[in-house]
């Protein structure tokens, strides 16, 4: 079996981490975040949607509100102060200039060395990959290069004085992995807790796994590309230096 090496994140202080819908990072992702901000870095979430149209038993304007509330909660178990969720239409993103835009915003705004998102495949490894996920990836990789180019978007800079930022890292979680992430131990515990408080949205679903059994098992099985015993519970990222 071949292995994966660690991703350095040795460089890293700031990360900003763009999805599509509440609970999106809930699937593996809030691991590393729980990592990384015990490890004192400043990691900001950026959710595209307020997920509203993901319940089918509750109307729109009453399960926005919900979300982000269930989100809010998820984010304060990973240690993540800082959420940011735009008004895009749930179930109907587009990776068009307007959502570059507010995403290049978001990144000059923050200043990251890293971008984390989505894959934005048509299929991925548990089947045909959400609409919103590829366009939120597609998204994000055109804007964290959008966000280094004055000449892209001048108005953020001489409308609203935001300078451009090149990010040296975009991470895909849950790709075709580059690196791993260890996240054995209470970063692992802390996900499965933010997963946990999406309470309202994965009743909804009813056939739901646990998910102690989905974050261990899925982590469980990448730790196995590490080579090293001691990474009981790792996540896969790709790595794209910028």
């Amino acid at each position: 079996m071949s292995t994966l090496a660690p991703f350095d994140d040795s460089g890293i202080s700031r990360v900003l981490c763009i999805v599509a819908h509440p609970d999106d990072m809930e699937y593996g992702a809030s691991a590393v975040v729980a990592g990384w901000t015990a490890k004192g870095i400043t990691v900001s979430y950026l959710l595209l949607t307020a997920g509203e149209a993901g319940m089918r038993s509750r109307r729109p304007e009453e399960v926005g509100p919900l979300r982000i509330q269930e989100q809010r909660a998820a984010c304060a178990e990973v240690g993540v102060e800082d959420l940011t969720v735009l008004d895009l239409p749930d179930g109907m993103l587009q990776p068009d200039l307007e959502t570059r835009k507010l995403i290049a915003r978001q990144i000059r705004s923050f200043r990251p060395e890293a971008v984390l998102t989505q894959p934005w495949e048509l299929q991925v490894e548990w089947g045909l990959n959400h609409a919103d996920h590829r366009a939120a990836g597609l998204a994000t990789v055109d804007a964290v290069r959008d966000a280094d180019n004055p000449w892209v978007f001048p108005e953020l800079l001489e409308d609203e004085g935001l300078e451009p930022w090149g990010a040296d890292w975009l991470l895909v979680a849950n790709a075709e992995p580059s690196h791993l992430i260890d996240v054995s131990g209470e970063p692992l515990e802390q996900a499965i807790r933010s997963l946990q408080a999406h309470q309202a949205y994965l009743a909804e679903l009813g056939d739901h796994a646990e998910p102690r059994q989905i974050l261990e098992g899925m982590t469980r099985e990448v730790a196995k590309l590490s080579g090293n015993p001691a990474v009981t519970h790792a996540l896969g990222v790709r790595a794209y230096p910028m």
